[in-house]
């Protein structure tokens, strides 16, 4: 099997310190939490980043500027910025993308609607068209990220109109509230629809983290653990940083057999 990719997302957009007390919050916190991680194992960071005096997440390009800037002075990582800004939230389509000018090497490409976080996180086709567009001409790849098989259907749609461009990328997001849960059966059910070479990583949230985990695992996809995802180190536990997570699955994944990628790998595999 290929080395193993481990993505560490960083923070999301709406877990406050009452709920998560370690998450990161400024752009300080978030490059060092991803600073870490990547000394930890991981090859990507998917980056959100958010408002230091509310808290919650931001499209705010200088924002994430201070943090890109940060990262690519000090470490080798791929970082995958988000387009999706607050889910429910629904911020304009140029808002949401605007990251893109950043160019980074992945970014989010949330592909549907979906109820999340107690709202419709909208993904129009309007919306998925010009991500796609400004996203090609940015040379960023989508990070397809996966909720339900009807978003599959979609990216093989658009794949299918040229929009998308071989060899894809998958992020399956297993277990939200109102997506497809994190089940071996569900997460099958999705990889039976892969188009030939693409690649894919898994996340299961909260309870679903490491059971999705093992299965990207035995099958020769990729992981993504964080804060965004899962809060928890064991049960009980609530982890202290991201790199913690990281550890851990790096940990499995080479009891198991499978050596991590570096960066450099990273970017082979995925063809960047």
């Amino acid at each position: 099997m290929d080395k193993i990719i481990i993505t560490a997302a960083i923070t999301g957009s709406r877990m406050m310190r009452d709920v998560a007390p370690h998450i990161p919050i400024t752009p300080e916190e978030i490059s060092q939490s991803a600073y870490e991680a990547w000394q930890a194992g991981a090859s990507i960071v998917h980056i959100h980043v958010r408002d230091p005096e509310t808290g919650l997440g931001s499209q705010d390009i200088d924002l994430f500027r201070r943090v890109v800037e940060y990262l690519r002075e000090r470490t080798d990582l791929i970082l995958s910025l988000t387009t999706s800004g607050i889910p429910g939230r629904n911020l304009p389509i140029m808002e949401r993308l605007a990251p893109l000018a950043l160019k980074p090497e992945l970014a989010s490409f949330d592909a549907g609607s979906i109820n999340l976080g107690g709202h419709a996180f909208i993904n129009t086709p309007e919306f998925l068209d010009e991500a796609a567009v400004m996203m090609r001409e940015a040379g960023v790849k989508p990070e397809i990220e996966i909720f339900d098989l009807g978003m599959m259907i979609t990216t093989l749609r658009m794949r299918q109109e040229g929009k998308l461009a071989d060899p894809l990328h998958f992020q399956f997001v297993l277990g939200t509230p109102w997506g497809a849960p994190a089940t071996p059966k569900a997460f099958l059910h999705l990889h039976d629809y892969l188009p030939p070479e693409a690649t894919w990583s898994n996340i299961g949230i909260g309870a679903g983290h490491l059971p999705m985990a093992m299965m990207a695992l035995i099958m020769g996809g990729h992981i993504r653990v964080g804060m965004e995802d899962n809060i928890y180190l064991r049960r009980g536990v609530l982890a202290k940083t991201n790199a913690e997570l990281v550890e851990r699955v790096v940990s499995i994944c080479r009891e198991y057999g499978r050596e991590i990628a570096t960066p450099a790998e990273a970017r082979m595999i995925l063809k960047l």
